[in-house]
């Protein structure tokens, strides 16, 4: 697995991120062998797919103004431990509503001592919990995304949802119009992985 993926595009990452980032090549194929948390085919590129994936909310900048931060549907993790990882002074909250991925995201938490997030099994619409940003990868179509979780965001202006997307989607966002920005992830990382890759970001408050 090639950990300097990572290190291409974070030049600037503390010796204890540096850390933390080469810890996950080693406990999620650990884990990987017990319980089919990614993909067997995913695994010997989850550098590329998974954690620099994730990262692509950061290089775009997009929750530098966000404090309390929701993970939906976080599966194995992603984005929101590469994620904590870079914003150590971000809380994190991961959520997911299948216990066996909970406990794998709770033991590689506790691993890389990443005091900034938590995991939890719940799902969203029973979770009551509200955030100023919610975050997450592609779990289903953006508009069923947006009724699960809107609940919740904050109800303030900068509150927002920003969402990992493939494909062509342009026709499920329509009915959000101004609200939404799209950014392109082949943009940042040059990586054939990412060419129809996508960042959406909704501002459902904005006035």
């Amino acid at each position: 697995m090639d950990t300097n993926i990572v290190f291409k595009y974070f030049p600037n990452l503390t010796d204890i991120q540096i850390k933390q980032f080469e810890s996950l090549g080693n406990l999620y194929p650990e884990w990987n062998d017990k319980i089919n948390v990614i993909s067997r085919n995913d695994i010997d590129q989850l550098y590329t797919r998974h954690i620099l994936h994730s990262l692509a909310i950061a290089k775009f900048d997009l929750i530098h103004d966000s404090n309390n931060i929701l993970d939906v549907g976080t599966g194995g993790g992603f984005p929101g431990i590469p994620l904590a990882i870079l914003y150590p002074d971000k809380k994190f909250t991961l959520i997911d509503s299948i216990g066996k991925k909970i406990t794998v995201v709770q033991d590689i938490i506790k691993k890389l001592n990443l005091n900034n997030a938590t995991a939890l099994q719940v799902k969203s619409t029973c979770f009551k919990q509200k955030f100023d940003t919610i975050v997450s990868r592609a779990v289903t179509a953006f508009p069923n995304f947006v009724k699960q979780t809107l609940s919740n965001l904050e109800n303030k202006q900068n509150s927002k949802i920003v969402y990992l997307k493939g494909g062509d989607f342009l026709e499920e966002i329509s009915q959000y119009k101004n609200s939404i920005q799209i950014y392109n992830i082949p943009d940042i990382f040059t990586e054939d992985f990412f060419e129809t890759k996508k960042v959406i970001k909704y501002l459902p408050f904005e006035k």
